[in-house]
């Protein structure tokens, strides 16, 4: 599936009017054939309740958030980074498959990102649904989220990730606050507290943007992985 966001905030609009009807229509379709397999093994039949199917999906969705690291990271441990898009010194488009491993469990979003000079724009989608978007012209950060995901989903959590991963180090290093570092080895960028790793991040090849990158947050023990597909300027 490919898409775009130059429209991001008419999408907004549209998933927002949508997005009941559409869960509502996949839960009873989910129910059914649930229903109807079970019945054809004659195996007794347990009807899931729709509040059953929403939980055992958006736990899920929770879980691909830790991209952020917002199920457990605590606001004041993040770094505050807020970058402008500029300080990128490119213009990209992609289309991204993230999958994010955590206690041995794998979980999978898809991601648009899109940053030219002036502005950033992201939406993150779970099985085909929108449940996240970000805008940020380099002052002011808006960002929108489902109302079924969990309140430690921050946008600011989003957006530093993001530029963790693609901003020239330079940038990000002059930004760090006190006592934070970060280094450059090859295809590896490596972020510490003090003495401690608190993150690294392997890239698949130059610019940081192409293809694979493996992001290790060895404070909150999660790994993700993005691949990334260029959809051109």
């Amino acid at each position: 599936m490919r898409f775009g966001i130059r429209n991001v905030r008419e999408i907004i609009s549209r998933f927002g009017r949508v997005w009941r009807d559409a869960v509502q229509g996949a839960l009873e379709r989910c129910v059914a054939s649930h229903t109807s397999e079970r019945q054809r093994s004659n195996a007794p039949v347990k009807r899931e309740t729709n509040r059953e199917i929403i939980s055992r999906t958006f736990l899920s969705i929770a879980l691909a958030c830790l991209i952020a690291g917002c199920a457990t990271q605590a606001p004041q441990a993040r770094l505050g980074l807020k970058l402008p898009p500029s300080a990128l010194g490119a213009t990209i488009s992609l289309q991204q498959h993230l999958s994010v491993e955590r206690e041995g469990r794998i979980d999978y979003l898809d991601a648009a990102l899109e940053v030219d000079d002036r502005q950033l724009d992201m939406i993150g989608l779970a099985m085909g649904q929108l449940v996240m978007s970000l805008h940020f012209d380099g002052i002011t950060l808006t960002s929108w989220r489902h109302a079924l995901l969990p309140p430690q989903v921050r946008g600011e959590d989003v957006l530093e990730d993001i530029q963790l991963t693609y901003w020239p180090i330079d940038a990000i290093r002059a930004a760090l606050p006190a006592g934070w570092r970060i280094e450059d080895e090859g295809l590896r960028r490596t972020l510490w507290s003090g003495d401690t790793e608190v993150m690294t991040i392997d890239y698949g090849a130059l610019p940081r943007w192409s293809g694979k990158v493996t992001l290790s947050n060895l404070r909150y023990g999660y790994r993700l992985t993005i691949q990334s597909v260029s959809t051109g300027s």
